[in-house]
C-alpha cells in the first residue's frame, strides 16, 4: 500500500520591490504539479498587498512581518477538527518556503531563526554576504541601467517595467506579454521611492549565517543571469553543502523565462531529499 502523503504547505516569496502579481501563472503551475499540497504567495512589507506599509530595513524585520501576517491569515481561518469544532491549539504547518533573490534572502533567514516553522527552502538566483562580493552580487555594468531605473520609477510606469523586463528576463521578445500586465500592477500598487530604497538597504546589508539553514535547501540558479552572478549561488552551495541546479539559458527572472525548470527541479528535489 501507498503510504498517504502529508500535504505540504508552501509560501512564495518574491524579491525587491516585486509581489505576488509578477509570478503570473507559476503559482498555479506549481499547485498543478503538487495537487496534494497547497500553494500562496506572500508579499514583503512595502509590495503587493502591503504596498502602503513600510518596508522594513532589515531581513530579520521582513521576516518578522511575514511571520505574523501568516499568522493573522491563520487566525482569520477557522480550523475544523474531526467533529466539527474548531481546533484552536491545532499548530500552524511548517512551511516550505521557494523565493528567489531579496524573498530567498527572507526566506534563508526565517529558517534560521524560526526553524520550527520552515520544512524546506527553494532559493532561486540569491546572493548573500559573507558568501560573495559586492560586485558579484550586483554587477557593475548594470549601474547606468538601474540609474535610468530610478529616473523612470514615478515618471513612466512602462517605461520602468520595461527596464526591469530587460534586466531579469532572456527572452524578451517571448516575454513581452508581461509588460503591460506588470505596469498595470505597479499603477494599482505601487512600490514608493522610500520603500524600494529600504528593501535595497535590507538586501545589501543582510549577511548570512555562516551555516547553513537546519533544514533541506535546494538552490536554483540561472548561468547567464545578467542581474546577479550565477556565482553567488555557487559559493553558497558550496559554503553549505547543499544542492544546486543550474539554468542554461535563463535570466534573474528564472520563474518567468522557463517556469516548468524551475517546477521539475522542485519535483525531483522532493522525490529525491524528500524533505517534509
Amino acid at each position: 500500500m501507498t503510504p498517504q502523503h502529508t500535504p505540504r504547505h508552501w509560501i512564495l516569496l518574491r524579491g525587491l520591490t516585486r509581489e505576488a502579481a509578477h509570478w503570473g501563472d507559476f503559482a498555479q503551475r506549481l499547485q498543478q504539479a503538487l495537487p496534494g499540497d497547497t500553494v500562496r504567495t506572500l508579499d514583503l512589507p512595502g509590495n503587493g498587498a502591503w504596498h502602503r506599509q513600510q518596508s522594513a530595513t532589515t531581513v530579520h524585520g521582513m521576516v518578522q512581518a511575514c511571520r505574523s501576517a501568516l499568522a493573522q491569515r491563520a487566525h482569520g481561518r477557522p480550523h475544523a477538527s474531526a467533529g466539527g469544532a474548531a481546533a484552536a491549539s491545532e499548530p500552524p504547518p511548517r512551511y516550505h518556503l521557494l523565493a528567489m533573490s531579496l524573498g530567498a534572502m527572507v526566506a534563508a533567514e526565517w529558517a534560521h531563526s524560526a526553524p520550527h516553522e520552515v520544512a524546506g527552502c527553494v532559493l532561486i538566483n540569491t546572493s548573500m554576504r559573507p558568501f560573495s562580493p559586492v560586485h558579484h552580487r550586483l554587477r557593475v555594468r548594470n549601474l547606468g541601467t538601474l540609474l535610468r531605473l530610478a529616473w523612470h520609477w514615478q515618471t513612466s510606469g512602462l517605461a520602468a517595467e520595461d527596464i526591469i523586463l530587460r534586466l531579469t528576463s532572456n527572452r524578451v521578445d517571448e516575454r513581452r506579454a508581461v509588460l503591460e500586465a506588470w505596469a498595470a500592477v505597479r499603477a494599482q500598487r505601487p512600490v514608493s521611492p522610500a520603500n524600494a530604497m529600504c528593501q535595497l538597504i535590507a538586501a545589501a546589508s543582510y549577511r548570512a549565517p555562516i551555516q547553513a539553514p537546519p533544514v533541506p535547501v535546494l538552490l536554483l540558479a540561472s548561468q547567464h543571469d545578467q542581474l546577479v552572478a550565477s556565482r553567488c549561488s555557487q559559493a553558497l552551495a558550496r559554503a553549505w553543502g547543499c544542492p544546486l541546479q543550474m539554468h542554461p539559458f535563463a535570466g534573474h527572472d528564472l520563474p518567468l523565462d522557463d517556469p516548468q525548470w524551475v517546477i521539475d527541479g522542485v519535483c525531483g528535489w522532493l522525490g529525491h531529499a524528500g524533505p517534509g
